[in-house]
């Protein structure tokens, strides 16, 4: 595997690659990095050459603000400017855990792929205060953006915290919410990845981001800037993925027991109102939870319907993370995925 630095002309990324063969681009989701992948490296990269870049706002790579108003588009583009930059001319296979579900969407729908693998992904009407059918509770799309986050958690992440001291450490957060309940990490590598998340770009510009009030509960609503604004519903859309043309093959991979992407998750103000964990939660008819992966399967569906390939594999009892707590199964399914589609 070689790490490396590339100037892009939209940023300087840092990216692990490895192997040749058809292009196969890992991107990580929030609060990780490319190293969160690189243990798949060396039987991946027996066929394929494989590329992981840090995402803008994590990670090793030049430290940008993030546009919300685009969604994901600014990491899609950079996607695009790091493989230009590699010299990459085939359509390459693309996997996005989590936000980056969105980011690889927001790639096809201006440049060719040869297929997407979905990663326990992001509802593809974006993270919270929405119906089934996308539609937001309320016009200015409160309870989602850059205000939703604890602030003890993006106090603790900003000030480097490695403990698990706190429940609201990033690595207690991690134990918590990343994999299956019953999985623990190698220690070492649990440092490595805590270290890596404490990279993070924390603020307006990044991590969460910024935020506005509102007179709708929970009382905030999405700023313009920042990760957490750009999975807002207000700006971060994949449902439209129904509308490509060609439509390539999708792989669908997600664990049962993941806490974040859920249609209870307890990361959604819908799911803490009705717990009696945030005050003043006006009911389930004015705030439900978000059905994320219900909104999920129901757009797959419809992709299908209108002549895509979707194959859903689903990892019991495995968390967010089914390609670290699930790592030979998961690997196995997205080599089968990608042999198979040729």
């Amino acid at each position: 595997m070689t790490e490396s630095f590339v100037d892009t002309g939209r940023l300087r990324t840092h990216v692990l690659t490895e192997g040749s063969g058809p292009p196969l681009v890992l991107l990580h989701g929030n609060l990780s990095t490319a190293r969160f992948y690189e243990h798949l490296f060396p039987a991946l990269a027996e066929r394929f050459h494989v590329i992981a870049p840090d995402m803008r706002g994590f990670g090793d790579s030049e430290p940008r603000p993030l546009d919300a108003t685009r969604g994901l588009a600014d990491w899609a583009d950079d996607t695009a400017a790091l493989l230009d930059a590699l010299g990459v001319t085939d359509p390459p296979h693309l996997v996005g855990w989590s936000t980056a579900g969105a980011a690889i969407v927001d790639y096809a729908k201006a440049r060719p792929v040869a297929s997407l693998t979905f990663l326990d992904p992001v509802s593809p009407y974006g993270y919270g205060a929405v119906l089934r059918d996308g539609t937001p509770l309320h016009a200015d799309h409160a309870g989602s953006g850059g205000g939703v986050a604890n602030p003890e958690v993006v106090a603790r992440l900003g000030a480097g915290d490695t403990t698990a001291e706190s429940p609201l450490s990033i690595r207690s957060v991690m134990r918590a919410t990343y994999w299956s309940p019953q999985y623990r990490l190698d220690p070492t590598r649990e440092d490595l990845y805590v270290a890596e998340i404490l990279k993070t770009l924390t603020g307006p510009d990044g991590y969460p981001g910024d935020s506005r009030s509102s007179p709708n509960w929970p009382g905030m609503a999405p700023g313009t800037r920042g990760i957490l604004n750009a999975l807002s519903p207000k700006y971060c859309r994949w449902a439209d993925i129904v509308d490509l043309d060609p439509r390539p093959p999708v792989l669908w991979t997600h664990g049962t027991a993941d806490l974040v992407v859920s249609d209870a998750s307890p990361l959604d103000f819908g799911v803490l109102g009705a717990a009696g964990i945030v005050p003043g939660w006006p009911g389930a008819d004015a705030h439900p939870p978000q059905p994320m992966v219900t909104q999920i399967r129901d757009v797959l569906e419809a992709y299908a319907k209108a002549g895509g390939s979707v194959r859903t594999e689903m990892f019991e009892g495995s968390g967010h993370g089914p390609h670290v707590d699930a790592e030979e199964r998961w690997l196995a399914v997205l080599v089968d995925f990608l042999t198979t589609i040729g």
